[in-house]
């Protein structure tokens, strides 16, 4: 082969995969990528750990023996590198830290670490004492969602987007019950919860809805809920008839607890989940869509509707975890303006996600209380990227996320295949849709003409 033809087989390797890197991210990354940062990781590691001032000064036990024996003193020690794991996004860095050594200098450094590695986005968190560990993704993994194909789910914990580090993020209503979902028109705050029933279809809970928008949002996945309102009236009776039906199953768990000195600790239980599967009611989430339209009154009649609205969702969201009643509100504004009991039903929201906002004041309703920089991410959302959003809790922890586009024909087909889960709730059964059967399609005569539109 001629040294003319192997510069050109070479230039024609690298335009190639100059553009798998552009148009195929990701399948560049797991042919040709994660070789290369692999080689950047290994080579470049003690260098970058000492110029991101990640390095400890040696021990007087070797500067004394380097002295002894006339010898250079030792460079500084960087963390060792315990096991370095590649995936399907990026690669994973597990670092031993020397003595003296903080987590926090690494979470401070990342921003360093992605330069210095010519990563796209590094992450650090804390495995256990004096064990770190650095995410590093390889590519934007947020551009164009992909999700895994297989996903471990369990219960009620069922994925809904892809976190920025390429994991997958979980909606978990046993862990966080209850949750706020903000947005402005057209962030894709309706993709996110429409993916949420899609993805709670196909498992045993009953789904309950209340759409104020003349039910446009959910009304066209109703096969799948047991309790569907769609204006404020409706909206009131329904919350009410829950928290009787809470009550009711607070008292099935006081009838089978039977507490006595001979009773297993195993057997104790304070709500729904320790009850046997025979008598253990189904559990419940409630999705309100658009909820200042919940708390927006001009007349003394609605007031009154107001305030019985509020103190039901309040009383949901206080008592309702252990009687499996789950409660998921979306909106684009949700504080003190809306009126009393606002600001004390947000308090118990423990799950926050914010999409792109109009203003600053909007991402303080979701993360002022948590931490200011979830506030500064969710006002950088830009208009280009519907669906990306900041995930938090009232721990103070947060990612970015960004849901994968579920169009309402895919949510629909899937709560039509599942229709069958749907419970009836005592209680609750006027609020059940009434659907009727499709009409069945006119065939025309034989030789007659099709009829056209």
């Amino acid at each position: 082969m001629s040294n003319t033809t192997f510069v050109v087989l070479a230039l024609v390797a690298v335009a190639a995969a100059l553009v798998l890197r552009r148009l195929r991210p990701a399948w560049y990354w797991l042919s040709i990528g994660v070789t290369l940062a692999m080689v950047r990781v290994v080579v470049r590691y003690a260098s970058v750990m000492d110029a991101c001032g990640l390095t400890v000064p040696p021990s007087r036990l070797r500067l004394t023996l380097a002295r002894l024996a006339r010898r250079p003193a030792p460079d500084p020690r960087a963390p060792r590198i315990l096991r370095m794991r590649p995936t399907r996004t990026g690669l994973v860095l597990r670092l031993k830290l020397q003595p003296g050594q903080d987590a926090f200098d690494f979470a401070a450094s990342t921003d360093r670490l992605r330069h210095s590695f010519s990563m796209h986005g590094v992450a650090s968190r804390e495995i256990k004492s004096g064990v770190v560990e650095l995410r590093m993704t390889g590519y934007d993994v947020l551009r164009r969602v992909q999700m895994p194909v297989s996903v471990e789910t369990t219960g009620l914990r069922v994925p809904v987007a892809l976190r920025e580090d390429g994991e997958v993020h979980f909606r978990d209503y046993r862990e966080v019950p209850h949750a706020l979902n903000l947005g402005a028109t057209l962030s894709g705050k309706s993709v996110y919860q429409r993916n949420l029933v899609k993805e709670l279809a196909p498992r045993h809970v009953a789904l309950v809805g209340i759409d104020c928008k003349e039910g446009v949002e959910l009304a066209p996945l109703a096969r799948r809920f047991s309790a569907l309102a769609d204006n404020p009236d409706d909206a009131a009776e329904l919350l009410e008839a829950l928290v009787g039906r809470m009550a009711d199953i607070y008292q099935v768990i006081r009838r089978e607890q039977r507490i006595s000195s001979d009773t297993p600790d195993a057997e104790i239980t304070a709500d729904i989940w320790g009850l046997p599967e025979e008598v253990r009611p189904v559990p419940v989430v409630l999705f309100v869509d658009e909820v200042a339209e919940l708390a927006l009154f001009s007349t003394t009649a609605e007031k009154k509707r107001r305030e019985r609205i509020v103190t039901a969702l309040v009383r949901l969201v206080q008592l309702g975890r252990a009687a499996g009643i789950y409660v998921e509100i979306c909106g684009q504004r949700f504080g003190a303006e809306l009126g009393d009991g606002i600001t004390m039903l947000r308090a118990q929201l423990t799950g926050r996600v914010s999409h792109r906002v109009n203003d600053e004041a909007s991402a303080k309703m979701a993360f002022g209380d948590i931490s200011p920089d979830a506030v500064l991410a969710t006002t950088q959302i830009p208009v280009e990227r519907p669906g990306l959003a900041v995930a938090g809790d009232s721990s103070g922890g947060w990612v970015r996320i960004r849901t994968p586009f579920t169009t309402l024909r895919q949510a629909v087909n899937t709560c039509a295949a599942h229709a069958h889960r749907a419970p009836a709730l005592d209680g609750l059964e006027r609020f059940r849709p009434a659907l009727s059967a499709p009409a069945p399609a006119e065939i025309p005569a034989p030789g007659s003409a099709p009829v056209t539109a």
